[in-house]
């Protein structure tokens, strides 16, 4: 099998200990490549390399690193083919859905986050004559960038492109669990000569490689579940070093009885169910005014069944592999705990097996969930999967109380033809990110991340170059003309 590699200082390496473990295709539940198991050793060897770097990377100009983003940027739009095959064999969702949304976007946030540096300015204060004030940004150094499983390689290059552009050096670990195109993109920094040490890539678990990175990194971005965040949060705080936390969600969908009906269903199930539902973002909770109740159930349920569970490779396909089989089995135990307090199976519930080759893939059908109440824990728990339950409500006050009522605020949807009614609901809500009439409408300027369990500081435009630099103010006061 082959053998990934770490990245380090410019050159592919392996392992320190030499020790490696199996990585899973989710599609046919067999190993295909063999991953870094990382130690603390591979981490220090990377920050080494990257404070080395961060000499000139950290002083070059913002037109330096514009040009190499966006020569990074070009060579991802080349490889669009071979990465978007590489993490669906990876990640086990749809070749469709990698081509689509997780590559071009990967190749999308090197280009924004390189051009929005060339556009940061700073702030002069004068003193009446007497001083005046200007406020510089400065990069911090390493910075430590830690993603996730459900969208690989998209959110790893969501936190190196800011990290980069204001002059950082990077120290990634990617998820043990989806390595692959990371590997593979340590190969186009290779070819295409990108400055050695400026990208340093280090894979293991989180528990030695993460932790390694939260302690001797300068700053400090994290991506992933709430209880990991909740650790990498306080390692941070050891040091008073700056973190972002982008965390779990338990994201309410709202459809109002005078909702364009076929939008609303339309925009649910996509919300529920796209890559396996194993999205942040994901609408998980329904909440349907009780005046359309019954008919939004029926319809919701009718296209659920109509989703199509099968092999990534066709384009026919809905819904591709859950990403591991210990996941798989994780979201099976929450549906039959649900099941015993007493929810109704409308639809899925099932592991689905395919054919031939893929038979002993982590499939499932999408399921949805009835006669649950919003203190349960399927409604109070982050499932990440595809699972959804819809719960009717009477007012907006009860509907606003349900939608509050759980340790996560991560982002809400909103469906409703009243839009002043629809931003009085918005507001209320505990909840980072909250769309009217959509699902997963992105602008990379605007500010993201959660409330609560659901994260730390925000991402995305000027926010994230922000929490990438450290801002000094420099006053200097000027002297009177004594001529005068």
């Amino acid at each position: 099998m082959e053998k990934i590699c770490n990245y380090i200082g410019g050159k592919l390496v392996n392992p320190v200990d030499g020790k490696y473990m199996d990585n899973y295709c989710p599609s046919n539940g067999k190993p295909y490549s063999l991953v870094p198991v990382g130690s603390e050793d591979d981490v220090s060897a990377a920050i080494n390399c990257a404070k080395r770097s961060f000499e000139n990377w950290g002083s070059s100009t913002r037109e330096y690193r514009y040009g190499w983003l966006m020569k990074l940027a070009d060579a991802i739009d080349k490889n669009l083919e071979k990465l978007a095959l590489a993490e669906s064999l990876d990640n086990g969702k749809p070749e469709w859905l990698a081509k689509k949304i997780d590559i071009p976007r990967c190749a999308a946030n090197l280009r924004f986050f390189a051009t929005a540096i060339l556009h940061l300015d700073s702030k002069s204060h004068n003193m009446d004559g007497e001083a005046m004030n200007y406020t510089i940004k400065q990069p911090i150094g390493v910075a430590g960038c830690i993603s996730p499983w459900n969208l690989p390689l998209y959110l790893l290059t969501w936190k190196i492109a800011p990290a980069l552009a204001a002059g950082n050096t990077v120290v990634a670990k990617p998820s043990e669990i989806t390595p692959y195109t990371a590997y593979l993109f340590s190969e186009i920094c290779i070819d295409i000569g990108f400055p050695e040490g400026v990208i340093n890539i280090v894979h293991g678990q989180g528990d030695i490689v993460g932790a390694s990175i939260v302690k001797n990194c300068d700053v400090v971005s994290f991506t992933g579940g709430t209880d990991t965040g909740r650790l990498v949060a306080a390692n941070a705080a050891h040091d008073f070093k700056k973190c972002s936390l982008e965390l779990g969600g338990k994201n309410p969908t709202i459809v109002f009885g005078d909702a364009d009906f076929d939008l609303s269903v339309k925009n649910s199930v996509k919300s529920a169910f796209l890559n396996q539902g194993q999205i942040c973002l994901c609408g998980s909770r329904v909440f349907v005014e009780e005046s359309i109740y019954d008919s939004f159930k029926k319809s919701f349920i009718k296209e659920a069944k109509m989703l199509k569970v099968g092999c990534p490779k066709e384009v026919s396909t809905n819904l591709g592999a859950i990403v591991s089989e210990k996941h798989l089995n994780s979201i099976f135990s929450k549906i039959e705990n649900a099941i015993k307090n007493g929810a109704i199976v409308a639809a899925g519930g099932k592991k689905v097996v395919l054919p031939g080759d893929l038979s002993s893939g982590y499939f499932m059908e999408p399921t949805v969930l009835l006669n649950t109440k919003n203190t349960d824990s399927i409604n109070q728990e982050e499932v990440f999967g595809p699972v959804v339950t819809i719960m009717p409500f009477k007012n907006e006050k009860d509907l606003i109380k349900m939608c509050n009522d759980v340790k996560y605020g991560l982002s809400a949807s909103i469906f409703s033809q009243n839009i002043s009614k629809a931003n009085r609901v918005a507001a209320k809500i505990n909840a980072g990110v909250v769309w009217i009439n959509t699902w997963l409408l992105r602008d990379l300027r605007i500010p993201f991340g959660g409330m609560k369990g659901s994260g730390l500081g925000r991402e995305g435009g000027y926010y994230s170059l922000d929490f990438f630099t450290e801002t000094k103010n420099v006053c200097f006061k000027i002297e009177k003309d004594d001529n005068k």
